[in-house]
């Protein structure tokens, strides 16, 4: 066969796989795309990746057109990418998710701002070895927040201002932001960012927040911050869950413990874990990583047909709390777009195949889509 004819044949392949991807998505959103018909409830939103922002994933770039109205970039505003040495911004990307986010009239989220994973060493240290001293890395974090916040002023609608500073007990976790700066970091991460940009909102974002020790914590640290006159707008849960964590209850409790407050609450960072983790400990931390068993890999093929039904309850359970919640639940974001895309499958353990997210691995709608789409209707 001549070279032309398979080049033909190999666009005609092309044209029936998108067509038939486009009937999928198009029976899926008969009564609407998540984002119609959660419109009135809060935003639905996606965590992008690099190839997302770059557009590189066909089906991926038809669903977030369809089926959000949020966007969150997972890396490219963490320190080691934006800023990955001194003096030195990488804004390619982060121009290219905003960008995006203009063209397709997206809410847009800035993650994050100050964390203490993934941040170069050399922020904290000096070139001799040394740490730096309060004085120095203060400098260096207002540096980093104006440039950063104020070269998207007006655009980013959001910050992830500090992630995960609390250990489970509620305590500061002992980073070096706090090894150096002190526990007034936060306050003056916050003080930066509204310097910056007075009119985004700015966030705590972190994990197992419905555990009550860590909760309290959470609590009392925004309270602090708030008798302060610092500014702070809303606490993202970000909502990486289990099949059986955390119950409804535990989310309806800590959702209501922060809106009386007087926060918003947001759904940052959402999936659902399918896989078995017993004697895995429990929770986000990205350095957590155990060896491969088998045994921690049931389902390498196929997710079956019970397990799916069952991941449609859990989501269909939770969605029934946040839209009980809907006047202070203002935003869920899913960590990722389709189950492909999703960290789960590296983490805590590397080579997994996990089913944590709405679509499947070639983008088609799971039961559990269907699922979340009934709730409104169901509560009417």
């Amino acid at each position: 066969m001549k070279k032309s004819h398979l080049k033909i044949l190999s666009q005609k392949f092309l044209v029936v796989a998108a067509a038939l991807l486009l009937s999928q998505i198009s029976f899926a959103q008969s009564d609407g795309p998540l984002r119609e018909v959660y419109k009135n409830n809060f935003y639905i939103g996606a965590a992008l990746n690099e190839e997302n922002i770059l557009q590189k994933n066909d089906a991926s770039n038809i669903l977030l057109e369809s089926e959000f109205n949020s966007i969150t970039a997972e890396n490219v505003f963490k320190w080691e990418k934006i800023h990955p040495s001194e003096g030195e911004y990488n804004f390619e990307l982060p121009d290219k998710f905003v960008a995006l986010g203009e063209k397709l009239n997206m809410q847009m989220i800035g993650h994050t701002l100050i964390w203490h994973q993934q941040t170069p060493e050399w922020v904290f240290k000096n070139s001799d070895g040394n740490y730096k001293s309060r004085e120095e890395l203060l400098t260096l974090m207002e540096e980093h927040i104006t440039t950063v916040v104020g070269r998207y002023k007006g655009k980013i609608n959001g910050w992830d201002v500090v992630n995960e500073a609390l250990n489970e007990d509620g305590t500061l976790k002992q980073s070096e932001w706090v090894k150096i700066i002190g526990e007034d970091y936060l306050q003056k991460a916050f003080e930066f960012a509204c310097q910056a940009d007075p009119n985004t909102e700015l966030y705590y974002n972190d994990f197992s927040l419905e555990n009550e020790p860590k909760r309290n914590g959470a609590i009392e640290l925004i309270k602090m911050l708030r008798s302060k006159g610092i500014k702070i707008d809303a606490v993202g849960l970000q909502g990486h869950y289990k099949m059986d964590w955390p119950t409804t209850s535990q989310l309806d409790s800590t959702i209501k413990a922060f809106a009386k407050l007087g926060l918003k609450v947001m759904i940052t960072e959402l999936d659902i874990d399918v896989l078995p983790y017993n004697n895995i400990p429990v929770g986000a931390d990205i350095s957590m990583n155990v060896k491969l068993r088998e045994e921690f890999n049931p389902y390498p093929d196929r997710l079956p047909e019970e397990n799916q039904n069952m991941l449609a309850e859990r989501y269909a359970d939770l969605f029934k709390v946040f839209l009980v919640n809907d006047e202070s639940v203002s935003r869920i974001t899913f960590w990722g777009i389709s189950d492909d895309e999703s960290w789960l499958h590296d983490w805590p353990i590397k080579g997994r195949t996990n089913y944590p997210l709405l679509f499947d691995h070639s983008g088609k709608p799971k039961p559990a889509y269907y699922a979340v789409k009934k709730i409104p209707k169901e509560s009417k």
